[in-house]
């Protein structure tokens, strides 16, 4: 039974990959240059904030250590993530990023990703989303109908070994094992109503906040081929990235009716005093490294340095990245 799929939604097209899933949004330009543009990383080693052969060295393929601007900027998002999306009225959490394996059974990562995620020897696990111990934090409870819905804004780091990706992105920030990630996860009525509500919410919340850093983007919705065993119903937001002259994702938004909630037992009594079985939904508020990837590229100056979008120069303290 843990390996039976969810029904997907009715307007979810059919397919059987990303190839699949078919554009509903366009946002910006895509980024033209009057001068020779060079890559993520041409540009991040150029202005010393990055290293990858180190990282190499200490973690092996796909290892990679942020810098001096490069670790600050990545600051400087999750600060403005925090300020933006804690003004929408999310709870923040900072959750366990080891959980037990019955987390991941619960959100549907287990069994079917299994060679995906990283485990210990004590057979406990490394979360690959926050959305894994954000979800199970309400395991076993029976919330009040008053209380929903709850918003949560998860921060933690992110594991995942990207055990089917050999060959794929095996340069830069794209791909790697370690990174951090802002989710956002809701618990709300069992509705369907109320499940198709909150996921345009959430989805639009990551459209305005890429909005706000001026990054050209698009919005998909996935086929059926292209959806996680318990997703109803999925977005993906993808950046461009002028140098690959294509969209990369950054964000999915997700709902899942009860799949998950009957897993981890998470219950509320609703105003009639029947007990029934939340839904829960959630979506990627920003990745890191990932967006950098876009951003450096799309802010590249033609001196070398990168201009830095406006809401983040309060948090770095000047407009420009430069030598």
């Amino acid at each position: 039974m843990l390996q039976v799929p969810n029904i997907p939604d009715m307007s979810v097209p059919d397919g059987d990959s990303d190839a699949d899933n078919q554009e509903i949004k366009a946002w910006g330009e895509k980024t033209k240059f009057d001068f020779e543009p060079k890559s993520h990383v041409d540009i991040m080693q150029n202005l010393d904030m990055v290293d990858f052969e180190r990282g190499a060295k200490v973690h092996g393929f796909r290892g990679y250590y942020l810098k001096n601007d490069g670790a600050r900027l990545s600051w400087a998002i999750w600060n403005y993530a925090n300020e933006f999306f804690g003004a929408k009225g999310f709870i923040p959490i900072l959750p366990p990023a080891i959980v037990k394996k019955e987390n991941l059974y619960g959100t549907g990562h287990l069994p079917n990703d299994a060679e995906d995620v990283y485990n210990t020897q004590d057979e406990d696990y490394l979360i690959g989303t926050a959305e894994v111990p954000v979800t199970g934090y309400h395991s076993g409870e029976v919330l009040s109908q008053a209380e929903l819905p709850k918003k949560y804004l998860g921060f933690s780091p992110c594991f995942r070994r990207e055990a089917g990706s050999y060959g794929k992105d095996t340069k830069g920030l794209i791909r790697v094992h370690e990174f951090y990630k802002v989710e956002q996860v809701i618990l709300c009525e069992a509705s369907h109503q109320e499940s198709v509500k909150w996921h345009e919410w959430i989805n639009r919340n990551t459209e305005e906040f890429i909005e706000s850093l001026g990054i050209p983007y698009h919005t998909v919705i996935n086929c059926g081929g292209d959806l996680g065993q318990g997703q109803v119903k999925k977005y993906d937001i993808e950046l461009w990235v002028p140098m690959e002259e294509k969209y990369r994702e950054i964000s999915s938004a997700s709902y899942f009716h009860d799949f998950q909630a009957r897993r981890f037992n998470i219950r509320y009594k609703n105003n009639e005093g029947k007990v029934e079985y939340i839904h829960t939904l959630n979506s990627t508020a920003i990745p890191t490294p990932r967006i950098l990837v876009s951003l450096v590229e799309n802010f590249q100056q033609a001196d070398g340095s990168i201009k830095i979008p406006e809401p983040l120069r309060k948090y770095m303290n000047k407009e420009t990245i430069s030598l």
